[in-house]
C-alpha cells in the first residue's frame, strides 16, 4: 500500500529568531534523513507570511508515524516552532483531481 501523505506547517514560536546555528545544523541534518529515509516528499520556507517557518510535506504510513517524525524535528524539540498536521489528499492526473 501506498503511504498517505501529510502537511506539517512549521510556525515560529517566540524564541525561533534566538536558534543557534547548531540547531541550523540539526534541522538540516533531520531534512536529509527524511529524505534518504523516503519519508519527505518536499519541503520549504513560506516567504511573506508572518508567523509561518515553513512546512513538510511527509510520506508515513500512519498519522502516529507522521506525528513521530514531526515531534523530532529539531526546531519543535528546541522549542522554536511548534507545528500543525494536517493529512494531504494529492489531487492529480491518475485520481481525476479527486473528482
Amino acid at each position: 500500500m501506498e503511504p498517505s501523505m501529510y502537511l506539517m506547517m512549521i510556525e515560529k514560536t517566540k524564541t525561533y529568531n534566538k536558534m543557534t546555528k547548531k540547531v541550523v545544523l540539526e534541522h538540516v541534518e533531520n531534512i536529509k534523513r527524511l529524505d534518504d529515509e523516503g519519508k519527505l516528499e518536499i519541503c520549504g520556507v513560506l516567504k511573506g507570511y508572518p508567523g509561518m517557518a515553513g512546512m513538510y510535506i511527509l510520506k508515513a504510513e500512519s498519522r502516529e508515524e507522521a506525528e513521530e517524525l514531526c515531534s523530532r524535528e529539531p526546531l519543535v524539540v528546541g522549542g522554536y516552532a511548534t507545528y500543525k498536521l494536517a493529512d494531504f489528499q494529492i489531487a492529480n492526473r491518475e485520481n481525476n483531481y479527486l473528482l
